[in-house]
């Protein structure tokens, strides 16, 4: 396994454990974020307060890696996870997130983040 799979693998696990610590020790300090459709920051002090995301999930989601591939210092992750919501209930959701690493470290972060209404797909 790669270093920058490596990287990667603990920084999902920070998220499944919601440990501010452990995913910031991940990125590199100009990291941006950018969640398509949603927002775009960059440094760690902002990604810090966006760990959490919107009031309305308790944390921590669950996290499930279905491939990760790599190409050079570009990891490609399709995930699933489901996060409980704070009203009841959970939201599934289909992720693909792209990886861009910089010395083993994650330099920008990109995500497209689908909720799943119905079933597997949809």
């Amino acid at each position: 396994m790669s270093r920058n799979i490596e990287t990667v693998n603990r920084y999902l696990d920070g998220f499944r454990k919601n440990d501010h610590a452990q995913i910031l020790s991940c990125l590199t300090d100009d990291i941006e974020w950018t969640v398509f459709g949603a927002f775009h920051l960059t440094g760690k002090d902002a990604y810090d307060k966006a760990i959490d995301g919107p009031p309305e999930f308790v944390n921590p989601p669950h996290l499930e890696v279905v491939r990760m591939v790599e190409q050079n210092d570009v990891i490609m992750a399709e995930l699933t996870g489901t996060v409980r919501r704070a009203t009841g209930g959970e939201m599934r959701m289909s992720m693909a997130e792209v990886f861009i690493m910089r010395n083993a470290k994650i330099a920008e972060r990109r995500a497209w983040v689908i909720e799943l209404k119905e079933n597997a797909h949809r």
